[in-house]
């Protein structure tokens, strides 16, 4: 396989990971409802995506920045959603 095969697989691989938390986001949004989601869970998990998108800049490999900066959005999205949902229940 040649470098630029090597990345799609990483764009593939990449994109199930990332988007595996799409549900989640939409269940949020759609439900307004956030009371099952562990917060530590998504904390720990931004932490392990910001230090793979670090890892993805050090080598300069597309498909790791991509999916992180991704990966990591989404996770803000359930974390402060989750925060704001659960303050308002109070």
């Amino acid at each position: 396989m040649n470098a630029i095969q090597i990345e799609i697989v990483g764009l593939i691989a990449a994109s199930f990971t990332t988007f595996a938390f799409v549900p989640q986001v939409f269940k949020i949004w759609k439900n307004s409802n956030a009371s099952g989601v562990s917060i530590s869970m998504y904390v720990i998990m931004l932490i392990g995506i910001s230090i793979w998108l670090y890892y993805g800049l050090l080598i300069k490999s597309v498909a790791v920045i991509t999916a992180n900066i991704v990966s990591g959005l989404l996770q803000l999205f359930i974390i402060i959603f989750t925060l704001i949902n659960r303050k308002n229940e109070k």
